[in-house]
């Protein structure tokens, strides 16, 4: 505990200071709808805890959740893929970089329009931001299993099977979890960038509706909100990745 609150310490620092000198910024700007103070934001928070709590953040995370997961899905079969057969890497490699080339608030009203402001919309502006990372992450440690090892154990008379398990998934699990730790903060994106365009809960739809009522702090109280959520989450993943990859060494 006193290790986890010593490696924390410079990050706590640092973030005190940022909020100081928001703080003292916007109590020079003294204009609450341009730059809300953390102060208001956390009243502001107070305030709408009902709505916030209860209705638009399960509502978020209920997006960003579904996208997660399907982003896991179908990140990790196409890094399996792409490892497995040079033809599906030369065939769905551009594809995938190109798909990051689509920009998300360009598409995201078509997914409005086809999909009506159900999470499925939303769902999909998640996948479409976060499966790109999994699976070219995923694909890297997939493939930096070390040749000779791989060769020792075919010599055994070992399977791909056994290659694939014994071998490349402990090479690639360290890249899995970092992959999954970007991929939960941009799943959070991916979801508040939904309800922005297009929806009738959740958090970006809440900060939306505050904007048009030109309250600053009610725009800033949910985005502060996804951030904690993001950061939550983030930290979890992290634990179970020491959990799970014990021979990879603490910093």
């Amino acid at each position: 505990m006193k290790k986890a609150c010593k490696n924390n310490l410079p990050a706590l620092l640092f973030l005190f200071a940022l909020v100081m000198v928001w703080q003292l910024g916007a109590m020079g700007v003294n204009a609450a709808y341009i730059l809300p103070s953390p102060v208001q934001i956390l009243r502001k928070l107070w305030e709408l805890r009902e709505p916030l709590f209860t209705v638009h953040l399960p509502a978020t995370m209920g997006v960003t959740a579904v996208g997660l997961g399907i982003s896991l899905g179908l990140g990790l079969a196409l890094a399996v893929g792409m490892d497995a057969s040079p033809f599906w890497r030369r065939a769905l490699y551009p594809v995938v970089v190109a798909s990051q080339t689509i920009p998300t608030t360009a598409i995201a009203p078509l997914f409005v329009l086809w999909f009506g402001y159900g999470i499925w919309s939303k769902v999909l502006v998640t996948v479409l931001i976060t499966f790109f990372p999994i699976a070219i992450t995923v694909y890297d440690g997939l493939r930096c299993a070390r040749v000779e090892m791989i060769e020792l154990l075919l010599t055994y008379g070992a399977s791909r099977r056994d290659i694939f398990f014994k071998i490349k998934i402990p090479c690639a699990l360290p890249y899995f979890f970092s992959a999954v730790k970007m991929a939960v903060p941009m799943s959070v994106i991916g979801a508040a960038i939904g309800e922005w365009l297009g929806a009738q809960s959740g958090l970006g739809y809440f900060s939306r509706r505050m904007m048009t009522q030109l309250d600053g702090a009610g725009v800033f109280a949910p985005i502060v909100l996804l951030s904690a959520a993001a950061m939550l989450a983030v930290g979890l993943v992290g634990l179970l990745e020491k959990r799970v990859v014990k021979w990879r060494g603490e910093s």
